[in-house]
């Protein structure tokens, strides 16, 4: 692949050259010489051109010179995107822009695609970029070379309630290039240009896109090299200066649009090349549409653009919560709203509650992986019922008047995407019961969820959750009402993601007495690390009961806020230094003694060592122990004992984090002839010091069954022999 590409780059650099050369030759001689940052331009000073064909051509030719000078030359100072490492499992290769107007990133990879299947994928955005509304194509006019010029007007959505969403008005050209190789390729229009122009839309504010486009040549035996550009200007001054990063870095702009597009590709030519029939019985294209409507539903709702039927409601005296209303019919079809004695509504709508918060030192892969392990943290199981009666022809009640609710949640995944960038899920809430008019009622809550941005190692990505309640029988057309959380990091330094974080976060957890040093500094990157939070909440209701429900809704939102600020304060790596008043109890080893006393105890009841020996200390001990193939957990001695530490491994088999580990029994991990097993075996755990199990089955935190080997349990004693807990190792172990 990297030959291929190599030779490709060279071929196009000669092109560019000549392209380059023939423009300079028709340049008039008013051209004015422009030096910015090291590199030259050339900005033309001849008269703005008019808005026929003739006109709108010139335009095309010399966005496409440009576009190709920044696909494969150096139009553009292009460096290496931090964190993507070039190699046979990469999406290919990805740079970003430095020191250049606006924001730039550039792509070069390989897709299994022919090119005229590869274009026509692309220029649908909406399809595969998440923050695009709409493209609306409003001309359309054939050149002479077969070629076609579009004009085109397009609209993203804000990312949060704190900006404004962004328009375009767009020229694309469609071209094919002496050598066969496929080119669309956009600029925006602008008065100066001569060209038609498009009047500023309300509440929109009007970027600007910079020549950017795709480059596709086909490949000998099948598929393509593309070639992608992105360069935009997004007006940062428009928006809070705490937001700006997010409109001024190129890495933001790879991750969403960029790298987005190769993904979109290389899922589809999977597909193409497997025809599977996946979760719930749906094939992969299904299982996308609904991903898509999923984020497509919550970027409404967030955004709440009044074409689309939205209506501010007025605030209750504080501004951290806002309200909308939506009665559209549009908004309304399938959702069954009834009231309490079965009868249908007369009118109904949708309320949506959202609001954003600045969160401070806490990485958003590891809250957002919280918030969707641990839904009963946050989530109100009244509202969740209410939610789901919405779905069914009734009744539909408020929440208050109900007992019970829902216990706990199994995830079952549908799909996902190939770089494990995104998932797909349903979510069972595992029911247990409510009473409702004397009489108990059982009733299962199925959401259908959307994770993505959970890779920590990745910087600059977003991250979301996005869920919304759906019927058992899960039919296509059934309603979905999305909402959720979205987690944009602020900050894009090489360090501010580091792939030890979490291994860091283990040793802080085990904190020991005032004094002790916490093995990782997060008084660097780590300790100005910003994100910020934006939470988006939809209602259905009935008429008559729209100030309820906006009261409520208002008080659930503030509760998730107040659940999120709770969390994200037990999550974050810099309130966890020797320094600070929140440490653990006294008392509690650092996770290096632990490792210690760990293999000490392994030798000394086996007569092996656990681990491979070293030569560097206690510190290798631990990195050595968290790197451990098997998994490796220990538990308290307690009436009821709960995990206090995994490695790597052990936190994969129990599809969990450090910090929500402890929530975790050991009974709970086992099943009926596990917990008989271990009830056997435990006596001589304590009298032995240790004991071997026979393989079997346990489950996860998410209740996915596990299968391992064997397992060796055993007890770990401190530096006074005294027991201080118990470990598990489980060897072999693998998803069922």
């Amino acid at each position: 692949m990297n030959k291929l590409l190599m030779e490709e780059n060279d071929r196009l650099q000669k092109q560019v050259s000549q392209l380059t050369a023939a423009a300079l030759a028709t340049t008039d001689t008013s051209c004015e010489s422009v030096v910015t940052s090291g590199q030259h331009h050339l900005t033309p000073q001849h008269p703005p051109r008019d808005a026929s064909p003739a006109g709108l051509l010139s335009i095309a030719e010399e966005t496409l010179t440009e576009f190709l000078s920044k696909a494969t030359g150096t139009a553009v100072e292009w460096v290496q995107m931090p964190g993507m490492k070039p190699g046979p499992d990469s999406i290919g290769i990805i740079a970003i822009s430095h020191g250049c107007p606006g924001v730039a990133a550039r792509a070069c990879g390989l897709v299994g695609l022919e090119p005229t299947r590869v274009a026509e994928i692309l220029k649908d955005r909406p399809s595969w970029f998440r923050d695009c509304r709409v493209v609306d194509v409003m001309n359309v006019l054939p050149t002479g070379t077969g070629g076609t010029i579009e004009l085109l007007y397009m609209q993203l959505y804000a990312p949060t309630t704190l900006a404004s969403a962004r328009d375009f008005w767009l020229l694309r050209y469609t071209s094919v290039l002496e050598d066969g190789s496929l080119v669309v390729c956009e600029r925006s229009l602008s008065s100066t240009q001569g060209g038609p122009s498009m009047p500023l839309v309300q509440h929109f504010v009007r970027a600007e896109m910079l020549p950017s486009g795709y480059l596709v040549r086909p490949c000998e035996g099948g598929g393509s090299i593309i070639h992608i550009v992105d360069h935009m200007d997004l007006e940062p001054s428009s928006v809070p200066e705490v937001l700006r990063p997010l409109y001024e870095s190129p890495t933001v702009l790879a991750q969403k649009t960029t790298m987005a597009a190769l993904r979109q590709l290389r899922q589809i030519a999977l597909e193409a090349s497997q025809s599977t029939v996946t979760g719930w019985g749906r094939r992969p294209a299904a299982l996308r549409a609904l991903s898509q409507r999923l984020s497509r539903g919550f970027n409404e709702a967030l955004n709440g653009f009044t074409d689309d039927g939205w209506s501010p409601m007025g605030s209750d005296g504080m501004d951290d919560v806002t309200i909308l209303v939506n009665s559209s019919p549009g908004k309304m079809s399938g959702v069954n709203i009834a009231y309490g004695n079965g009868f249908p509504a007369v009118t109904s709508g949708i309320l949506c509650a959202k609001a954003s918060m600045l969160l401070q030192n806490v990485p958003p892969p590891i809250l957002l992986r919280f918030l969707r392990e641990h839904r009963s943290e946050w989530a109100d199981s009244n509202i969740d019922a209410y939610s789901a009666a919405a779905l069914k022809s009734g009744p539909c009640i408020l929440p208050g008047s109900r007992v019970g609710g829902f216990g706990g949640q199994v995830i079952l995944p549908l799909a996902h995407t190939i770089e494990h960038e995104e998932f797909l899920e349903v979510i069972k809430l595992e029911s247990i019961g409510h009473c409702q008019e004397d009489t108990l009622m059982s009733r299962d809550m199925f959401l259908l969820q959307l994770c993505s941005g959970v890779d920590e190692n990745a910087v600059g990505t977003c991250a979301e959750l996005v869920f919304a309640p759906i019927d058992s029988s899960f039919a296509d057309e059934a309603p979905l009402l999305p909402s959720g959380f979205r987690i944009i990091p602020l900050d894009f330094g090489v360090d501010a993601s580091s792939p030890n974080r979490t291994l860091d976060l283990a040793s802080a957890l085990e904190i020991g007495p005032a004094g002790n040093k916490v093995p990782g500094d997060y008084s660097g990157s780590c300790g100005s690390m910003r994100s910020v939070m934006t939470i988006a909440f939809q209602f259905a209701f009935e008429s008559h009961l729209q100030e309820n429900v906006a009261s409520m809704a208002r008080q659930y939102l503030r509760s998730i806020i107040s659940s999120v600020q709770r969390v994200a304060l037990a999550l974050s790596p810099s309130l966890l230094s020797p320094h600070s008043g929140l440490r653990p109890p006294p008392g509690t080893p650092e996770a290096r003694t632990l490792a210690r006393w760990i293999c000490q105890s392994y030798r000394c009841y086996l007569g092996v060592e656990l681990l491979k020996p070293t030569t560097d200390g206690s510190e290798s001990n631990l990195k050595t122990l968290w790197h451990h193939s098997d998994a490796i957990m220990c538990c308290s001695l307690k009436a009821l004992p709960v995990f206090t530490f995994a490695n790597q491994a052990g936190l994969d088999m129990l599809e969990t984090t450090l910090v929500a580990l402890q929530d975790i029994t050991l009974e709970k991990i086992f099943d009926d002839h596990g917990r008989k097993t271990l009830c056997s075996e435990f006596p001589q755990i304590m009298q032995q010091g240790f004991a071997c199990l026979q393989g079997g089955i346990c489950l996860s935190s998410m209740g996915r069954p596990v299968s391992y080997e064997r397992a060796v349990a055993w007890k770990v004693l401190n530096e006074e022999e005294n027991a201080h807990c118990i470990c598990f190792m489980f060897v072999n172990w693998s998803f069922v």
